[in-house]
């Protein structure tokens, strides 16, 4: 919560975070799979009970100053943070993943500010079937948008994601051609956002809005 705090401060435009379910059905916002990185718990998340992620403490691992933060609630993040927000599905990411994060962003009228994203084809699949409404992303793990195309059209997917490479420009030609949006990831240096933005890249995902907003412009 601190750092979606900072990106509001900051003025960023959006805020990207992951979703699993923990073994009571509850929709936290946790990056890695297991505990032991970003908390001072054990074992896979997914295991656990809402009410044991909850009594973690998940910032002192990054600054003494962040002792004591929480590892939050989706819906917390909804209710708190104004901004667009990405949210991805982890996979594995716990039973009913996909059903259990629409119902919490349909419950916090969020659905016009939420993309939600998948290395999982089968993961968009069902949040597919469950909300033909919902805007949808194909994460790419390369930096070219062709391992997604067929994802796209299954899906009917309105974004590709993908990660920063030496194909930048050939795939935002090419995703801009198929009627897409490519938000590009993850650009922390000046040199990679002026290609991207030469580019003609939608969005980039950033460690450090600060450097990059004054030269962005929506």
């Amino acid at each position: 919560m601190p750092a979606f705090r900072h990106a509001v401060a900051l003025g960023a435009h959006m805020i990207e975070l992951d979703v699993q379910c923990t073994r009571d059905g509850a929709v936290m916002v946790l990056h890695d799979d297991g505990l032991e990185r970003t908390t001072d718990g054990r074992g896979p998340a997914v295991t656990k009970r809402w009410d044991e992620i909850a009594a973690l403490d998940a910032g002192r691992w990054f600054a003494p100053a962040f002792a004591g933060t929480r590892v939050p609630l989706l819906a917390e993040v909804l209710a708190e943070i104004p901004l667009p927000v990405n949210v991805e599905l982890k996979s594995p990411g716990g039973d009913d993943l996909e059903a259990r994060t629409l119902a919490v962003v349909r419950a916090a009228g969020a659905m016009d500010r939420v993309v939600f994203s998948s290395f999982d084809p089968e993961s968009l699949v069902r949040l597919r079937a469950c909300a033909g409404d919902a805007d949808l992303a194909v994460l790419v793990p390369g930096s070219s948008i062709r391992p997604a195309r067929e994802v796209v059209e299954r899906v009917g997917a309105r974004a590709v994601h993908i990660r920063k490479g030496r194909g930048d420009a050939e795939a935002v030609r090419e995703a801009h051609t198929a009627g897409l949006r490519i938000r590009v990831w993850t650009v922390n240096n000046s040199r990679d956002f002026a290609r991207l933005a030469a580019a003609g890249a939608d969005a980039i995902f950033t460690d450090f809005p600060e450097r990059f907003l004054l030269y962005a412009t929506g």
